[in-house]
């Protein structure tokens, strides 16, 4: 039996999300905690998405608090999925507007299913919405 429950601790690189507030991550160095930041943030959308709650506003960044960049897959996911829970119409009635089968819509809304982002560019068109891309220089 020990004489003490005291325990030494590593300290790392610890990453959250306060604007999701549950999940964090960590790395090594910082480098590799903000690596594992993006698979975080992925999985914080999906599972947002999965339980159909609202996506949280993003908050402001600061030196302390450095913006992750989702993987553009579930960034144009997560802007279908906003953009049809804000329209307020049925899958059916989006389906029908795209021409393809309900199923169809399904996936697209499914952030673990794979979807084109032609796909899913058009679906936002009908929502009333646009995609823009801006590249920047790699942090």
């Amino acid at each position: 039996m020990p004489d003490t429950y005291d325990y030494p601790a590593e300290i790392g690189h610890v990453v959250a999300f306060p604007d999701f507030g549950w999940g964090a991550t960590d790395g090594a160095t910082r480098e590799e905690a903000l690596a594992e930041a993006v698979d975080l943030l992925r999985e914080l959308i999906a599972a947002t998405m999965r339980e159909g709650k609202d996506l949280p506003q993003p908050s402001r960044p600061s030196k302390r608090r450095p913006l992750v960049v989702p993987p553009v897959s579930i960034a144009l996911k997560a802007a279908l999925y906003e953009a049809f829970r804000k329209a307020g119409v049925s899958q059916r009635h989006l389906a029908r507007d795209l021409g393809v089968a309900e199923s169809e819509v399904r996936r697209m809304l499914n952030p673990d299913h794979a979807t084109k982002a032609s796909t899913i560019e058009r679906a936002l068109r009908r929502l009333g919405k646009r995609v823009s891309v801006i590249v920047g220089e790699a942090a």
